[in-house]
């Protein structure tokens, strides 16, 4: 059965050891995490000169690797062999290599550590290659994190760190970076570069350490879009627009889009009787922000929403070139915008 990321690395921090990792999923961060950890703290320094061996998948076959991780490990306790970018192993997709990896996930040799590092794919979950990986490793499915519970995992993040940030500045790096976990963890740690001391961060912090502008930025955007903001909107509109590379609009379109789903899903659960609180379970924000998207369904009805999905399809459209004509790509933010508010 899969497990959690998680509860591999406390495994692995207790030095509970298994034979064999299969890591897969289209989340990177978490593959490296664990394969990373392995690597560096599965034998000792001196060990790993002889007792470990990183191979690349585009360069070797299932038989090397097995050959590899059939080797007896020399004057030490184990092994490691840890095959990176394994979902290009050369004869992967062969049946024959597919049995000769199932013969040895049913007989591994106790003294390796063999780790699979199987990145942006899964495996055909009905392959008797699959189900043998279910049963006989520690199989990791490494997804990608939800958008609605991104906020919830910074939090998360920073307390296994040693660390807190409160909930404007989690949603404020969630709206900003999104769920590429590997930026959002980079430039966390550029931040806490900083702060020898547990720390609760606040949105100040972002700003100042991490370079997102405080006023500037998707959060604040979709604030006052919600709000009926027309001022504020389109200052930051322009601040978008003189900042491209920092500001893209293709995930902007998405997050508009995420944004009014919510709203449309408010306007359902309000024919319900649902409450706020319980609102915010439902739409996936924290409930500190829930009074937020509340005010916004009322200041855009249903079918206003159901309008405004139409304006988005057509903008990205025409960022894509269909019936674009002669307007720029701010020309057409700018647009979009003014049909949300107007």
């Amino acid at each position: 059965m899969p497990q959690s990321p998680q509860a591999v690395l406390k495994d692995l921090k207790e030095k509970k050891f298994a034979p064999i990792y299969f890591l897969a999923g289209e989340e990177p961060f978490f593959i490296d995490l664990i394969s990373d950890y392995i690597e560096k703290n599965a034998i000792a320094e001196q060990e790993k000169s002889f007792n470990q061996i990183v191979l690349y998948g585009k360069d070797v076959t299932v038989g090397a690797v097995l050959n590899n991780a059939r080797k007896f490990p020399m004057m030490a306790e184990r092994q490691v062999v840890i095959v990176k970018e394994a979902q290009s192993i050369v004869d992967l997709g062969k049946e024959e290599a597919q049995q000769l990896l199932i013969s040895y996930l049913v007989n591994p040799l106790p003294s390796t550590i063999l780790v699979l590092a199987y990145k942006y794919k899964k495996l055909d979950g009905r392959s008797a290659l699959s189900k043998e990986i279910d049963k006989r490793t520690i199989h990791v499915k490494s997804d990608k994190v939800a958008d609605y519970k991104l906020t919830q995992w910074i939090e998360e993040y920073f307390r296994d760190l040693g660390h807190s940030i409160d909930s404007r500045a989690a949603q404020l790096l969630s709206d900003s970076i999104g769920n590429n976990l590997e930026v959002m963890t980079n430039e966390v740690g550029k931040m806490l570069i900083n702060f020898k001391e547990s720390t609760k961060f606040s949105s100040e912090d972002i700003s100042k350490y991490i370079g997102i502008n405080k006023d500037y930025n998707n959060f604040e955007f979709l604030k006052a879009i919600g709000f009926k903001d027309v001022i504020k909107a389109n200052k930051i509109i322009a601040y978008f627009v003189q900042n491209p590379k920092a500001h893209p609009v293709i995930p902007l379109f998405s997050l508009m889009y995420n944004y009014f789903s919510k709203i449309t899903i408010i306007h359902q659960s309000r024919k319900k009787g649902i409450s706020d609180a319980q609102l915010a379970g439902i739409i996936g924000v924290p409930p500190f922000f829930v009074k937020e998207y509340v005010t916004a369904a009322r200041n855009y009805n249903l079918g206003k929403v159901i309008d405004i999905f139409r304006y988005l399809k057509e903008a990205d459209l025409r960022y894509k070139g269909v019936d674009s004509g002669s307007m720029t790509h701010a020309e057409n933010l700018r647009e979009l915008v003014y049909k949300i508010l107007h």
